[in-house]
């Protein structure tokens, strides 16, 4: 009977070791098969400013505390497609870091497209920001663009958003 016991504890720290989830890792977006074809010429075009951080100050001006930032592109339309043209990214002092997208790309209806700035890529500072350039088939159906901002240390964790802003270009 014990020697059962064991052989059945053992079985279930075995089990309990095997880390299968239903939900696989997160992938990046294939920009490249979302391209858009359509002329977006009679589309509503506008443009869109998104702070991020992916430092913070802490204790003083020379201390940060560096975060995951996580960019969220939403299709607020249930009916139609909105396409991103532009997705810019910009440091502290103004300089372009990094560019997204090298075409004008497609987001289904209700579909969310994210970009993850990982917490160790301090490029865009404590000052950071993204520019989109959009087009949607009516102005009430503008893409909303928020960023949400992560880190955890131990048992203490830290975590804000952000919500873009129209600007004119």
């Amino acid at each position: 009977m014990k020697q059962f016991g064991i052989m059945l504890l053992a079985a279930f720290v075995l089990c309990g070791c095997n880390k299968k989830s239903g939900a696989g890792p997160v992938h990046a977006i294939n920009w490249e098969a979302r391209m858009a074809s359509d002329n977006l010429a009679h589309w509503v075009q506008g443009a869109t400013y998104l702070p991020v951080y992916s430092q913070i100050y802490q204790l003083h001006e020379g201390k940060t505390y560096d975060l995951t930032v996580t960019v969220s592109i939403r299709n607020i339309s249930p009916k139609d497609t909105v396409f991103l043209q532009k997705a810019d990214y910009y440091g502290t002092d103004g300089r372009l870091v990094r560019k997204y997208l090298t075409h004008a790309v497609y987001l289904k209806p209700l579909e969310t497209a994210e970009i993850v700035i990982y917490e160790k890529d301090r490029a865009g500072g404590t000052g950071g920001n993204f520019v989109f350039d959009w087009a949607a088939k009516r102005e009430s159906e503008a893409p909303l663009f928020e960023a949400i901002m992560i880190s955890t240390s131990g048992q203490q964790g830290l975590s804000f958003l952000t919500r873009g802003v129209r600007i004119d270009r």
